[in-house]
């Protein structure tokens, strides 16, 4: 649905910064190391980027930001693996940085990764396992965040951003498989993220 936004850093607390972008105040969950980037809360009024993650679950809609586009790709990549929530996402990259995350995986440097918040050692090594072969091939760059998005590693520029996949990846969170979500999501001419969601969680109540 967003894919990044522009606006007025105007408010930060420890955990979400809020950004006014045409007189509305969007609150992103953020990490610390993109807090960091934003400034301290005095640093407000100065004109940021953030790129986003919108999260749906049966009893939330979160917003999630991120000051590079390589942070926004290493969430992607490890809420993909099993068990690392959103939540355990952003502790892992509010302690390690993208490039720092890749360096740990390919050191098999479960220690440091179980380091986050809510971390334990075997999430770290799951973590691990399932990201070597992707984070062999990644690459990082030192575009500045003002500048052009940096170039997404093969293995997420592979998942694509297609609204579908967005979709997709919401109601994957509400427990459906992925093969049913395709079959609902086959029976609607939707456009948004919202209405493809709207439109397949009728698809299920219908079909009970």
């Amino acid at each position: 649905m967003f894919y990044h936004i522009r606006g007025t850093y105007v408010h930060r607390e420890e955990n979400f910064a809020v950004i006014d972008c045409g007189g509305i105040g969007y609150r992103l969950t953020v990490s610390q190391n993109t807090a960091d980037a934003l400034g301290m809360p005095e640093d407000t009024g100065k004109t940021v980027k953030l790129y986003t993650y919108l999260a749906v679950r049966e009893d939330a809609i979160e917003l999630f930001g991120f000051y590079t586009q390589e942070e926004l790709d290493c969430f992607r990549l490890l809420i993909a693996v099993s068990g690392v929530g959103p939540k355990a996402a952003m502790a892992i990259l509010s302690i390690l940085t993208p490039e720092k995350l890749a360096m740990a995986v390919r050191a098999d440097d479960v220690k440091l990764i179980a380091r986050a918040n809510g971390v334990g050692a075997k999430t770290a090594a799951r973590v691990v396992l399932e990201l070597q072969d992707k984070f062999s091939g990644f690459s990082f760059s030192t575009v500045k965040n003002d500048a052009a998005p940096a170039v997404a590693s093969n293995a997420v520029a592979a998942s694509g951003h297609t609204v579908k996949n967005e979709a997709l990846e919401a109601l994957s969170v509400l427990g459906y498989s992925r093969s049913e979500i395709l079959d609902a999501l086959d029976h609607t001419d939707a456009k948004t993220v919202e209405e493809m969601i709207t439109d397949a969680l009728k698809y299920f109540s219908k079909r009970g």
